[in-house]
């Protein structure tokens, strides 16, 4: 029998024995039928107590069967942050639709893409994300099912309040399992073309569990959600704090405001919130943050990039009373890792040990061998919450699996203590003069020059090395220095072959990344080719 076959006979013994776990729209109907009248979700204008959140996601299910969308059909949703994403993922999970998240800043090509990849039946868009679709709405054939959210509704669409008052408010009762797909999660393709990793009921389901575990999560916690709905960190959180009835409180706006975000924190008394380093950055930058209320925050995420210790120190001297956790994971494998408060200045620059309920992590080599403790190799996780494969790509999900174990590429070690060091993504491996250098290791060493703000490597293609070694640093706020100086100062700190060739300053803004604050290495790329000049190279 094959892994993926074996993999597969296992769920289905598992599902006779794991009937009862519930999906999210069965998350939803007990809370509202536990705690009916407290806030079960909010954003920064709304809020909806179980019960009623639980009607409208009721509604919003009849609705798009009513549209003739049935059990597996597939519907895109391009939205900013707003209290609607809670309605839209449960109501598809109670409809057994599964529901396709758009990045919101993507052109109108890369949208099409997915809806074209995974052949969506059914679009719901923001009324400002409206021009979007219908810049390739004559492409999306087999489509015609649009429905906006907003005040008003545009030629072609449909309005997603006035659908919902016309539908009705009974549980849909549509036979869902636990295997069947409620998620098609897009990866956000930093190193090529964007796959459909596609998440089950189970797998949220337990990570859910797992998550709560981890993080000691209770009815009174209250999550912060700031990350885009779009993204798995919001949703893997979202589904957490659903399962547990804790409420969630969705950050809604397109872009992140820190002065906002902290009256947020202060006025609403959230205990939770997951971050990116940039963002824990730019609230530590708000010049008055005196007066603020930050008694109940006892729980706080780094989470999709590492964060320097400066910074860690500094998150936790504003928020005094909370724990700081790290985390490791993926699209596709979930939570992989997590570094807790008491851990998390003993073991710097790792990224913690195995989640509960998971099997032992792996470093393999390229012939599939373990690697000794100390030794860098390619990172397997194995789960009980991994992803099912990818949408129409079999080849692609036979690559990411070796028996039920599972990869995205990533490079580790696991040091003596049992703690994982993340090294590098196998990609960005850069090759000069047949010499290996992973650009993490790099970065971190310029990153502790004192006038380095962020700091990223990557690989440029050279005639007489083959690649060689560029950089592209943002400088502190009122802090300077040359490439020269900076290179002086790392002389004794990398090897030769690891240095870079070449230095490119950037602003803030000027620095690539994706949604979730990982560098964009395709486009840095791209940039450090155009803006390269002899006075940047050395």
């Amino acid at each position: 029998m094959t892994p993926k076959a074996t993999r597969h006979a296992f769920r289905r013994r598992s599902s006779k024995r794991m009937s009862a776990l519930l999906h999210a729209g069965q998350m939803l109907a007990t809370q509202a039928r536990l705690q009916p009248d407290r806030v079960g979700v909010r954003d920064l204008d709304r809020a909806l107590t179980f019960r009623a959140w639980n009607e409208r996601a009721n509604r919003l299910a009849h609705t798009l069967s009513g549209m003739g969308l049935g059990k597996g059909d597939r519907v895109a949703i391009f939205a900013f942050n707003r209290l609607e994403w809670a309605e839209m993922y449960v109501a598809m999970a109670k409809a057994g639709i599964v529901a396709v998240p758009i990045n919101f800043r993507l052109t109108p090509r890369e949208a099409l893409f997915i809806c074209q990849d995974c052949s969506v039946s059914a679009v719901i868009a923001e009324l400002e994300l409206v021009q979007t679709v219908d810049a390739v709405r004559d492409e999306l054939s087999g489509v015609d099912r649009f429905v906006v959210l907003g005040d008003r509704a545009p030629t072609g669409w449909q309005s997603y309040e006035e659908l919902l008052v016309r539908a009705s408010s009974s549980e849909p009762g549509v036979p869902v399992t636990p295997d069947d797909p409620w998620c098609l999660m897009y990866t956000s393709g930093t190193t090529g073309t964007p796959k459909g990793a596609i998440r089950s009921h189970r797998g949220m389901a337990m990570l859910a569990l797992m998550t709560q575990v981890e993080l000691g999560l209770a009815r009174r916690d209250d999550a912060l959600l700031v990350m885009p709905m779009c993204h798995a960190n919001s949703l893997n959180f979202f589904t957490s704090f659903l399962a547990i009835g804790a409420p969630i409180t969705v950050f809604s706006r397109a872009s992140f405001d820190p002065e906002l975000c902290l009256r947020t924190i202060g006025e609403t008394g959230v205990t939770f919130s997951s971050m990116v380093p940039t963002h824990y950055m730019m609230m530590l930058d708000v010049p008055d943050r005196g007066g603020r209320d930050f008694e109940r925050v006892e729980k706080l995420m780094v989470s999709s990039a590492p964060a320097r210790i400066e910074t860690k120190r500094a998150i936790m001297e504003m928020f005094p009373r909370s724990g700081l956790f790290e985390l490791y994971g993926s699209t596709e494998a979930g939570w992989v890792t997590f570094l807790h408060p008491d851990e998390i200045f003993d073991h710097l620059g790792t990224v913690g040990r195995e989640v509960t309920g998971s099997a032992p992590i792996r470093m393999l080599d390229e012939n599939g061998n373990d690697v000794p403790d100390g030794e860098v190799g390619e990172l397997f996780s194995c789960s009980p919450y991994a992803f099912e494969g990818y949408w129409n790509l079999p080849e692609k999900t036979a690559e990411a699996f070796r028996g039920n174990y599972l990869t995205v590429g990533d490079m580790a070690l696991r040091d003596e203590h049992g703690f994982i060091r993340l090294i590098d993504r196998k990609k960005n491996l850069i090759i000069t003069g047949g010499e290996n250098v992973y650009p993490a290791e790099v970065e971190t060493v310029l990153s502790q020059h004192e006038a380095v703000r962020d700091v990223a490597v990557v690989g440029v293609e050279d005639a007489r090395w083959g690649e060689r070694v560029a950089a592209a640093v943002v400088c502190r706020q009122g802090v300077e220095v040359g490439s020269d100086d900076l290179l002086s100062w790392a002389r004794d700190k990398l090897a030769g072959h690891k240095r870079p060739r070449e230095i490119v300053f950037l602003e803030a803004h000027e620095m690539p990344r994706n949604t979730t604050g990982k560098i964009l290495h395709r486009v840095l790329r791209d940039m450090l080719k155009e803006r390269a000049s002899p006075e940047t190279k050395r």
